[in-house]
């Protein structure tokens, strides 16, 4: 397998940890989403959203974190990362999708450059908009908990699902960006839970061969 990924991804972070609790091995391959090298023409022919990640497993090229995470469900299902139950597995998906559809996709570099870029929002302004949507999905999340109880140490059971990979991927950036995550408590007993396993803890950003020191 290899993996076009870039340190600071938390899509890349979220295959990095399916990969990681599947015990798959792979090839890391840094596109430096902050110099551009997302554009050059070599990668834009692998991807043409030119964004990250691109996972190769042998010729098969997939795209769409969570595309990648249901093709390594449905390939290599152990350990599995869906429960088995059907209305389990729908509850889980969405919850993921909070993170994956809904909030991530308006903080990701290109939409923070377009409002620095275009739009000439200022640092405090962008921070806030970061801040929003971040917190807007947390609290999606809290009350989604809250409402289902879960009594395991995850958002479903005992053994971490999607789910889990996508509240730890809404949780990093809240914290790279100095959200307020004291009104979510449920979230972060589970992300204290997940970032406690190995599988999520050596997937972390600042883990990565290509992490800079910022």
């Amino acid at each position: 397998m290899k993996l076009y990924t870039f340190w600071r991804s938390q899509a890349a972070f979220r295959v990095h940890i399916a990969l990681n609790l599947k015990g798959l091995t792979r090839e890391d391959i840094a596109v430096n989403l902050d110099r551009g090298d997302q554009f050059k023409p070599e990668y834009m022919a692998q991807n043409p959203q030119a964004v990250v990640p691109t996972l190769y497993d042998g010729n098969a090229k997939l795209f769409q974190s969570v595309a990648i995470l249901e093709y390594l469900e449905e390939k290599y299902p152990n350990p599995p990362i869906l429960p088995k139950d059907l209305l389990a597995r729908a509850w889980v998906r969405g919850f993921a999708l909070i993170n994956a559809a809904d909030s991530h996709p308006l903080i990701v570099p290109r939409i923070r450059n377009y409002l620095t870029d275009v739009l000439k929002v200022d640092e405090a302004a962008r921070t806030a908009w970061i801040q929003h949507w971040l917190g807007s999905g947390l609290q999606a999340m809290e009350e989604l908990l809250a409402e289902k109880n879960p009594t395991g140490n995850f958002c479903h059971g005992d053994s971490p699902t999607i789910a889990d990979i996508c509240l730890v991927t809404q949780v990093t950036p809240a914290q790279l960006f100095n959200t307020n995550l004291e009104p979510f408590k449920r979230v972060m007993r589970i992300h204290n839970a997940c970032m406690a396993i190995p599988a999520f803890a050596d997937a972390h950003p600042r883990k990565q061969p290509d992490f800079e020191g910022h």
